[in-house]
């Protein structure tokens, strides 16, 4: 601002962009920047000043420099994410996001509030203990009456977007299940169904995706061995405490039915074989090959009657011979099935999201126990930085995560989960619509649904199973987490779009399951390489969604081969061995 001896006015000052700046060469900003002589009293009062074009060019270079300064030096952060990831805070970033600025200055949370706001959130030291309240945007479910009923009115913009190219599905080149076994393995069959005198007992631990993949293995180790496999023992989850047993989960007599050619399945030890005292072995190496297993356990198998295997997570190789892997399908796309209540409810909330066209159905890694596994943070605040330091220091088993990486160091390697603002970014770039209906599936989040807010405020037809069960069509599942799990499985399964948020039993299973029923749609997170772009807040939008879109061009979900890389898991990549595309093509 300036004013002149006769009449003042007001000058705007106005901003410089960065191009402009770096396009001055060294010897430009030097000529502005030589003090002129010192201008005598009548000449800086007078009008000739006002005249001068450098005075102008520098008013203007000076104002857009120092503009520029309270950009960078600025003690909150004006960009999506700051140079360290770990310590982003979503809080200050979802009122911009949801407005579409993400270059520009954001209206940010006081810091004084949001304090008192995350000391409020925090409470008491237990995240666990944190409240959840489920319903967003438009279409929040507040009332009981309103449940199982969820008006989706709103959801579509005159029909216009839900024909977008973000739900066209990957060409699945042909590919259908496959799974006719070879002579050899039909002659075997007869033996190991005869045998009354061998058989397997397996624990298996985790949570219901990582219970079930164990229990794929363990069908595939009974037949190596052509042991007759009592039905798995599921032990309790250390972090969910669910005591539910195998027949609360899975079909049994389905199970029992569809490998009823390839292991015998019993629900429990003959008479003649309870009081022997079982080979017991809780510590099987890593990706062991059926020539192991035979080694290690046949002969005291066939002395003593009974082997106990604890801890088959990976234990089993994940090459196998074709008609083992083709056992592996079997098991994991046919034979555990989910029990009926289970199935009529998963099925029928899949319905409720597909009456008003497709839907998107994503897995959000955002609990405690995983920040706590991942040797990450979520980006809330500092509180919540600490409570999972805390738990980490307590328990530091947990940590799954290389131990010697920083949270920052995890972050640019790919190895965090996305927080609700990076999946919301996501999303938008790879052209989901605003309208867009989303099935979210996991746990309470941490920091609960203000943790949300990022993802919610961008795409607020946001939905899980609370929000579309009907009073009292959870209640026979309270507290049953794999009961739960499985829910949110097959409201996944059956969604147009799929993507997790970070790898897991879960998303592992899925992939495979909708590969299975012909390569759906699924979005695997290239975080890794798209995270740099994530960082360039200069970057313009329409370059990062071209960005964003030509990394993420071959994780869509098409055909994979699995043995294209070592150690992949057929049930995650079904293609060759569990499907094909000639006249040998077999469902069960």
């Amino acid at each position: 601002m300036a004013k002149s001896k006769n009449n003042a006015k007001k000058v705007s000052c106005i901003s410089v962009p960065s191009q402009i700046i770096n396009s001055l060469s060294s010897s430009s900003l030097q000529s502005l920047l030589i003090s002129p002589k010192k201008p005598s009293a009548n000449r800086f009062f007078g009008l000739k000043w006002y005249r001068s074009s450098r005075f102008w060019f520098l008013a203007l270079f000076l104002c857009g420099f120092s503009g520029m300064l309270k950009l960078w030096y600025t003690p909150d952060p004006s960009v999506p994410f700051s140079p360290d990831p770990c310590v982003t805070s979503q809080s200050q970033l979802q009122e911009s996001f949801s407005n579409g600025h993400t270059r520009q200055h954001l209206g940010l949370i006081p810091n004084d509030e949001r304090n008192d706001k995350n000391d409020q959130e925090v409470g008491s030291v237990n995240a666990r203990e944190l409240k959840f309240e489920v319903g967003f945007g438009s279409n929040e479910v507040k009332h009981e009456s309103l449940k199982g009923a969820v008006d989706f009115q709103g959801a579509i913009s005159g029909g216009v977007e839900e024909d977008s190219e973000f739900w066209k599905q990957p060409d699945g080149l042909g590919y259908k299940p496959c799974l006719k076994f070879s002579g050899e393995y039909s002659r075997e069959s007869e033996l190991i169904l005869e045998d009354r005198r061998k058989y397997l007992l397996v624990v298996v631990s985790g949570g219901m995706n990582q219970q079930r993949n164990q229990i794929v293995d363990a069908v595939v180790i009974a037949r190596i061995l052509g042991a007759a496999l009592v039905v798995p023992i599921l032990q309790v989850n250390v972090i969910w405490g669910d005591e539910s047993e195998f027949s609360d989960i899975f079909d049994l007599e389905n199970f029992k039915r569809v490998l009823a050619n390839d292991v015998r399945i019993v629900s429990s030890l003959p008479s003649n074989h309870v009081t022997r005292r079982p080979v017991v072995e809780s510590r099987t190496p890593f990706h062991v090959s059926p020539q192991w297993i035979r080694a290690r356990y046949l002969k005291r198998l066939n002395r003593e009657g009974v082997l106990l295997l604890r801890g088959l997570d990976s234990r089993l190789s994940k090459d196998l011979p074709p008609d083992l892997q083709k056992l592996r399908c079997k098991v994991a796309f046919h034979a555990l099935r989910f029990v009926p209540p289970v199935l009529e409810l998963g099925n029928k909330l899949a319905e409720r999201m597909q009456s008003k066209g497709p839907y998107i159905a994503l897995h959000l890694r955002m609990e405690l126990d995983v920040w706590v596994r991942t040797g990450c943070h979520p980006g809330l605040s500092h509180d919540y930085d600490d409570i999972i330091n805390k738990e980490r220091r307590q328990r530091p088993e947990l940590l799954t995560a290389k131990s010697n990486m920083t949270c920052h160091e995890r972050k640019l390697a790919g190895l965090c989960p996305l927080n609700p603002l990076e999946v919301a970014r996501l999303l938008k770039a790879l052209g989901a619509p605003k309208s867009a209906r989303i099935y979210w599936a996991g746990g309470q989040p941490l920091g609960g649904k203000e943790a949300l807010l990022p993802l919610t405020r961008e795409f607020p037809h946001f939905y899980n199973k609370e929000d579309l069960a009907s009073p009292g069509e959870l209640k026979p599942f309270a507290n049953k987490a794999s009961l739960m799990a499985a829910i949110d499985y097959l409201v996944s399964e059956n969604s147009d779009v799929f993507m997790p948020s970070h790898g897991g039993n879960m998303g592992h299973a899925i992939q495979g399951h909708r590969a299975y029923a012909g390569h759906k749609k699924y979005i695997t997170p290239n975080k890794r390489h798209m995270l740099p772009y994530f960082l360039n807040s200069s970057l313009p939008e329409a370059e990062f969604n071209r960005v964003i879109k030509e990394l993420h061009r071959d994780s869509l979900g098409q055909p994979e081969l699995r043995t294209s890389k070592s150690r992949r898991d057929v049930t995650k990549y079904p293609v060759p061995e569990c499907m094909c595309r000639d006249e040998h093509t077999h469902v069960l």
